[in-house]
């Protein structure tokens, strides 16, 4: 079977900068919706018509990819709303923010950068966003999207949702 949309692909892959670094490797087959919300557009355009054992080489540019780096997405908010407890790389939803901090952009995870003795600065951004990636994936299954999983819009295993890197959890997906 060769990819299409509402099919379910699984991939394995690696993921680094124009540098060179390995930013993330997925080992094991992790599966996908093709035509849902689990890929970006500019791989799903890629994988069309490939069949298992394929591999790719794509080179994503940020708009492609996580996005242009938003400034506007910085925050700082006074340290005394933040729990005692608060460590650089925790996250918090924006639906979760603490009471008396300043408005900010609904279904974004906000990451603690840094801690001030008065201050919490607080990043919107995903931790790539900004950043060119090549990835070098390989077409290890394909099947029909079952209709849940249409439904859902997802396979259930989707790597590019905004999940920023807390200390002890640097994989990205």
């Amino acid at each position: 079977m060769e990819v299409t949309q509402q099919c379910v692909v699984a991939l394995t892959w690696t993921l680094k900068d124009t540098l060179g670094e390995e930013l993330d490797v997925l080992d094991e087959p992790v599966e996908f919706l093709v035509g849902g919300d689990d890929l970006f557009k500019r791989i799903e355009e890629a994988l069309q018509g490939h069949g298992v054992g394929t591999t790719l080489d794509l080179h994503l540019e940020p708009e492609e990819a996580f996005g242009d780096y938003d400034e506007s997405l910085i925050f700082l908010e006074k340290r005394e709303l933040f729990p005692e407890e608060i460590e650089e790389g925790m996250s918090f939803e924006s639906t979760a923010m603490p009471k008396g901090t300043n408005p900010v952009p609904p279904d974004l995870l906000y990451t603690v950068t840094e801690i001030y003795p008065e201050h919490v600065v607080l990043d919107g951004n995903h931790p790539l966003a900004g950043i060119a990636i090549r990835l070098h994936l390989k077409i290890e299954a394909v099947r029909e999207a079952t209709e849940e999983e249409i439904g859902r819009g997802t396979a259930g295993t989707g790597f590019f949702r905004t999940e920023p890197m807390a200390p002890g959890n640097e994989t990205l997906h």
